[in-house]
Protein backbone atom coordinates (compact mmCIF):
# COMPACT_ATOMS: atom_id res chain seq x y z
CA UNK A 1 0.00 0.00 0.00
CA UNK A 2 1.34 3.46 -0.69
CA UNK A 3 2.28 5.75 1.90
CA UNK A 4 0.12 9.31 2.04
CA UNK A 5 2.11 12.61 2.34
CA UNK A 6 1.40 16.33 2.72
CA UNK A 7 0.15 17.40 -0.92
CA UNK A 8 2.92 19.77 -1.04
CA UNK A 9 5.49 16.48 -1.49
CA UNK A 10 3.64 15.33 -4.85
CA UNK A 11 3.29 18.40 -6.61
CA UNK A 12 4.91 18.48 -9.95
CA UNK A 13 8.38 18.56 -10.27
CA UNK A 14 8.92 18.69 -5.73
CA UNK A 15 8.68 15.12 -5.55
CA UNK A 16 12.08 14.39 -6.43
CA UNK A 17 13.49 11.65 -4.26
CA UNK A 18 16.17 14.02 -1.54
CA UNK A 19 12.43 16.18 -1.17
CA UNK A 20 10.45 13.18 -0.39
CA UNK A 21 13.37 11.61 1.67
CA UNK A 22 13.42 15.04 3.32
CA UNK A 23 9.52 15.01 3.61
CA UNK A 24 9.59 11.46 5.13
CA UNK A 25 12.73 11.30 7.36
CA UNK A 26 13.54 14.96 8.36
CA UNK A 27 10.63 17.48 7.89
CA UNK A 28 8.73 18.62 11.35
CA UNK A 29 10.63 15.53 12.80
CA UNK A 30 12.54 16.56 16.57
CA UNK A 31 16.18 18.04 15.72
CA UNK A 32 18.57 18.95 18.73
CA UNK A 33 21.78 17.77 17.61
CA UNK A 34 23.83 21.28 17.58
CA UNK A 35 25.57 20.85 14.12
CA UNK A 36 22.32 20.13 12.53
CA UNK A 37 20.16 23.02 14.42
CA UNK A 38 23.41 25.35 12.97
CA UNK A 39 23.07 23.58 9.43
CA UNK A 40 19.46 24.11 9.34
CA UNK A 41 19.82 27.68 10.19
CA UNK A 42 22.38 28.62 7.75
CA UNK A 43 20.13 26.12 4.33
CA UNK A 44 17.09 27.91 4.83
CA UNK A 45 18.99 31.53 4.95
CA UNK A 46 20.27 30.02 1.54
CA UNK A 47 17.00 29.23 0.49
CA UNK A 48 15.49 32.42 0.71
CA UNK A 49 14.45 33.42 -3.38
CA UNK A 50 15.06 29.84 -4.26
CA UNK A 51 13.18 26.71 -3.89
CA UNK A 52 13.44 24.12 -1.43
CA UNK A 53 14.32 21.05 -3.93
CA UNK A 54 17.30 23.15 -5.38
CA UNK A 55 18.93 23.24 -1.58
CA UNK A 56 18.47 19.73 -1.12
CA UNK A 57 19.64 18.72 -4.27
CA UNK A 58 22.94 21.06 -3.58
CA UNK A 59 23.02 19.92 0.76
CA UNK A 60 26.56 18.05 -0.04
CA UNK A 61 27.96 20.92 -1.23
CA UNK A 62 27.09 22.90 0.86
CA UNK A 63 28.07 20.46 3.94
CA UNK A 64 31.92 20.47 1.95
CA UNK A 65 31.96 23.98 1.02
CA UNK A 66 30.96 24.94 4.66
CA UNK A 67 33.56 22.23 6.17
CA UNK A 68 30.68 20.37 8.13
CA UNK A 69 28.59 23.20 8.62
CA UNK A 70 30.80 23.33 12.14
CA UNK A 71 29.96 26.77 13.30
CA UNK A 72 33.20 27.32 15.20
CA UNK A 73 35.10 27.07 11.44
CA UNK A 74 32.13 28.98 9.50
CA UNK A 75 32.82 32.14 12.31
CA UNK A 76 36.40 32.00 11.43
CA UNK A 77 36.18 32.53 8.10
CA UNK A 78 38.13 35.64 6.10
CA UNK A 79 38.02 37.03 2.73
CA UNK A 80 39.78 34.31 1.71
CA UNK A 81 37.68 31.56 2.37
CA UNK A 82 34.54 33.97 1.24
CA UNK A 83 36.32 34.35 -2.32
CA UNK A 84 36.42 30.94 -2.46
CA UNK A 85 33.03 30.00 -1.36
CA UNK A 86 32.51 33.04 -3.90
CA UNK A 87 34.08 30.45 -6.78
CA UNK A 88 32.21 26.86 -5.81
CA UNK A 89 29.68 26.51 -8.02
CA UNK A 90 28.25 23.64 -6.14
CA UNK A 91 26.59 26.14 -3.71
CA UNK A 92 24.72 29.91 -3.97
CA UNK A 93 27.43 32.11 -4.55
CA UNK A 94 25.80 34.86 -3.03
CA UNK A 95 27.94 36.80 -1.00
CA UNK A 96 25.73 38.89 1.18
CA UNK A 97 24.17 35.13 2.06
CA UNK A 98 27.74 33.85 2.90
CA UNK A 99 28.50 37.22 5.14
CA UNK A 100 25.20 36.36 6.71
CA UNK A 101 26.37 32.54 7.38
CA UNK A 102 29.20 33.73 9.46
CA UNK A 103 27.81 36.19 11.08
CA UNK A 104 25.10 33.36 12.03
CA UNK A 105 28.02 30.94 13.43
CA UNK A 106 29.21 33.57 15.51
CA UNK A 107 25.66 34.43 16.87
CA UNK A 108 25.13 30.81 17.53
CA UNK A 109 28.33 30.39 19.14
CA UNK A 110 27.60 33.30 21.71
CA UNK A 111 23.64 31.45 22.06
CA UNK A 112 26.08 28.59 22.94
CA UNK A 113 27.82 30.19 25.63
CA UNK A 114 24.89 32.08 27.33
CA UNK A 115 22.50 28.96 26.93
CA UNK A 116 24.81 26.19 27.19
CA UNK A 117 23.25 24.80 23.64
CA UNK A 118 21.35 26.73 20.92
CA UNK A 119 19.10 23.41 21.23
CA UNK A 120 18.20 24.87 24.73
CA UNK A 121 17.37 28.21 23.51
CA UNK A 122 15.77 27.87 20.29
CA UNK A 123 13.15 24.88 22.04
CA UNK A 124 12.71 27.49 25.08
CA UNK A 125 10.36 29.05 22.95
CA UNK A 126 8.05 26.43 23.02
CA UNK A 127 8.86 25.10 26.70
CA UNK A 128 10.53 21.97 24.58
CA UNK A 129 7.29 21.14 23.11
CA UNK A 130 6.50 20.85 19.42
CA UNK A 131 3.48 23.19 17.86
CA UNK A 132 1.33 20.70 15.87
CA UNK A 133 -1.27 22.48 13.83
CA UNK A 134 -3.07 19.77 12.95
CA UNK A 135 -3.18 20.87 9.09
CA UNK A 136 -6.26 19.27 7.27
CA UNK A 137 -4.70 20.65 4.32
CA UNK A 138 -1.15 22.15 3.21
CA UNK A 139 -3.31 25.35 2.41
CA UNK A 140 -3.69 25.66 5.69
CA UNK A 141 -0.24 26.32 6.60
CA UNK A 142 1.10 30.00 7.15
CA UNK A 143 4.10 31.43 5.85
CA UNK A 144 4.98 32.78 9.32
CA UNK A 145 3.38 33.03 12.53
CA UNK A 146 3.85 35.16 16.01
CA UNK A 147 6.30 32.07 17.05
CA UNK A 148 8.38 32.58 13.90
CA UNK A 149 7.90 36.70 14.79
CA UNK A 150 8.85 35.83 18.06
CA UNK A 151 11.95 34.12 17.01
CA UNK A 152 12.67 36.19 14.32
CA UNK A 153 12.90 39.03 16.37
CA UNK A 154 15.39 37.25 19.32
CA UNK A 155 17.47 36.23 16.79
CA UNK A 156 17.61 39.60 14.78
CA UNK A 157 18.75 41.24 18.26
CA UNK A 158 21.19 38.67 19.01
CA UNK A 159 23.03 39.88 15.56
CA UNK A 160 21.65 36.53 13.14
CA UNK A 161 21.35 37.19 9.84
CA UNK A 162 18.93 36.18 7.04
CA UNK A 163 15.97 35.07 9.87
CA UNK A 164 12.96 36.96 8.92
CA UNK A 165 9.81 35.55 10.26
CA UNK A 166 8.90 33.86 6.94
CA UNK A 167 12.36 32.03 7.12
CA UNK A 168 12.23 31.23 10.57
CA UNK A 169 8.84 29.30 10.24
CA UNK A 170 10.60 27.18 7.64
CA UNK A 171 13.41 26.75 9.85
CA UNK A 172 11.16 25.58 13.25
CA UNK A 173 9.60 23.44 10.72
CA UNK A 174 12.67 21.92 9.37
CA UNK A 175 14.21 20.98 12.75
CA UNK A 176 10.13 19.88 13.96
CA UNK A 177 9.75 23.00 16.69
CA UNK A 178 6.43 23.14 14.46
CA UNK A 179 4.93 19.63 12.71
CA UNK A 180 2.77 20.80 10.03
CA UNK A 181 2.39 17.28 8.48
CA UNK A 182 -1.24 16.81 7.17
CA UNK A 183 -2.85 14.97 9.76
CA UNK A 184 -4.01 12.02 7.08
CA UNK A 185 -0.03 11.97 6.33
CA UNK A 186 1.64 8.62 7.00
CA UNK A 187 4.88 10.35 8.32
CA UNK A 188 3.75 12.84 10.79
Amino acid sequence: MQKRRCNFSLGEGSASGKALLYHDTRWCKPEHREGELFAMLILEGMQAGVSWNLILNKEENFRRAFDGFDPATVAGYGEEKIASLMQDAGIIRNRNKIAAAIANARAFLKVQEEFGSFDKFIWSFTGGKTVDHRLKDVSEMPAKDALSERVSAELKKRGFKFVGPTIVYSYLQGIGVINDHCIDCDFR
